[in-house]
């Protein structure tokens, strides 16, 4: 029986890895024991390799914090393939790679059986609130060490971002919100000594994506089997976060922290997670709501991100391309969220249509940015009087089930930002009415001189002559020109 076991297990491992997988994990484990030859032998018999807790330690990425690396030597010692409630002194090739498999490609009781091995030494008993709390933590720290290690923040720079330290509180509080027994909620004041059992756990990985994710990257990354240049499939770290474009060499600081960009990509559809572009920002663009209305029009899905002058930050995710029209518009994809004091979404109730909503210069219609409610009574509302706006929701907001997101009902802006989530659509591009409409540098010129354009589709190659035409007459020649720009 055991034998049948054992030979099942190969089997399983082998056709779920290719033979340069297959190459590659064997000498890693070669590498970490400390052996690149084949078992020994003592007194005639082989004498298989193995890895200890010292040799672990030794091989390790640095960036994975001391009570991490332990865990991770829990989980595949308590990894038995033929026993699985077995746990060894030390970890066989067979445990090594069962465990590589279970927390990379594993299911979701795979999953959460490592988690409970990494997170306890006895592999039947539950665990409580508390050792998941630390587990999970340590597990961001760690994740965001590596990333940032190995050059794979894809853009984002954490002296740039909001406070991290902050951010991980605010994510594992979040996390813990969502572990649940029987599908019920936990209490808050009790959870710390709550038992969370293996059902418990098991449901947690499944429901909550940002568990497994964060897993796979912190083995991958941690055991050294993804770096920089990635090895692909089973190595690759995942893309842990989205690719950041726009604020390299803008100087801007964001109001996102690194785990609050980890805690919305997961919240987005697929499709909006990859790329992230800056449209707009007030520290950049100013604080003007026609430019900032301008910026984001026809851009494709966006998210909205607002801080308040007493640090509230939360927002909105438009999945439509935003449109200049007195009439509600999007779908119910849209929603509302929360980022500090803390995390949150609030999505459709499926009480009304009444996602986003758009327009300026309107005499009988709210002129300014809303998402959410009712007009005069938005879940999130941004005047066309630029620097104020609202959030009503008494008790909650119709649309989205939203509470109030800023510190006071009324609020002041502090910083805003605007970023693009996924490739701007054809349709979209189609649409653009002038090359001004594609060159925000050239919008801001002609802000920046008072001129005033007639869109157009025509003569797009006269853009750059026009422009430094428009350069040199405001500043040398102020009285020589009629103050109007022409059609392109």
């Amino acid at each position: 029986m055991g034998n049948s076991d054992s030979h099942s297990f190969q089997a399983g491992w082998r056709n779920q890895f290719s033979d340069e997988e297959q190459t590659f994990l064997s000498n890693i484990f070669d590498t970490i024991s400390g052996s690149d030859t084949p078992d020994e032998t003592k007194g005639g018999k082989a004498v298989k390799k193995q890895v200890t807790l010292a040799m672990l330690k030794a091989y390790v990425h640095r960036a994975v914090i001391g009570r991490m690396t332990i865990r991770m030597y829990n989980g595949m010692r308590g990894t038995d393939p033929i026993k699985k409630s077995t746990v060894t002194d030390c970890v066989s090739k067979k445990q090594f790679l069962s465990f590589l498999f279970q927390a990379m490609r594993g299911t979701a009781e795979e999953r959460s059986c490592i988690i409970q091995r990494m997170i306890s030494t006895n592999p039947d008993a539950p665990v409580t609130g508390r050792q998941v709390k630390e587990f999970t933590e340590d597990m961001i720290i760690s994740v965001i060490h590596l990333l940032r290690q190995e050059k794979m923040l894809r853009g984002w720079n954490i002296e740039k971002t909001a406070d991290c330290i902050l951010g991980t509180t605010r994510l594992t509080a979040y996390l813990m919100s969502e572990l649940k027994i029987k599908g019920e909620d936990l209490p808050a004041e009790n959870l710390h000594s709550l038992e969370i059992n293996k059902s418990a756990l098991k449901d947690w990985v499944y429901r909550v994506p940002h568990i497994p994710s964060l897993l796979h990257a912190l083995v991958a990354m941690g055991l050294h089997l993804a770096n920089s240049e990635g090895q692909g499939g089973i190595f690759s770290s995942n893309q842990v976060l989205p690719l950041c474009v726009g604020i390299k060499y803008s100087g801007m600081y964001t109001v996102l922290d690194i785990p609050s960009v980890l805690y919305l990509k997961f919240n987005l559809p697929s499709e909006n997670q990859s790329q992230w572009t800056l449209v707009f920002s007030s520290q950049i663009h100013g604080e003007s709501f026609s430019r900032f209305s301008t910026q984001i029009l026809q851009k494709g899905p966006t998210l909205l991100i607002i801080k308040d002058t007493f640090g509230y930050v939360f927002g909105g995710f438009a999945s439509c391309s935003w449109e200049l029209k007195p009439q509600f518009q999007g779908n119910s994809t849209c929603f509302l969220f929360t980022l500090s004091p803390n995390l949150g979404v609030f999505t459709y109730t499926g009480y009304n249509d009444h996602y986003m909503y758009l327009n300026q210069g309107q005499q009988t219609m709210p002129n300014g940015l809303g998402m959410g409610g009712q007009h005069n009574y938005f879940g999130l509302w941004i005047d066309s009087n630029y620097g104020s706006g609202h959030s009503k929701a008494k008790p909650r907001c119709t649309t989205y089930n939203s509470p109030q997101l800023s510190a006071r009902e009324h609020f002041t802006i502090e910083t805003m930002e605007v970023w693009l989530v996924g490739n701007i659509p054809e349709s979209d591009v189609s649409k653009t009415k002038s090359v001004l409409d594609a060159d925000p540098e050239a919008q801001a010129l002609l802000e920046m001189i008072g001129k005033t354009r007639i869109p157009t589709t025509r003569g797009c190659g006269k853009l750059p002559f026009l422009c430094r035409q428009m350069v040199r007459e405001s500043d040398g020649y102020k009285g020589r020109h009629s103050g109007a720009v022409v059609d392109l």
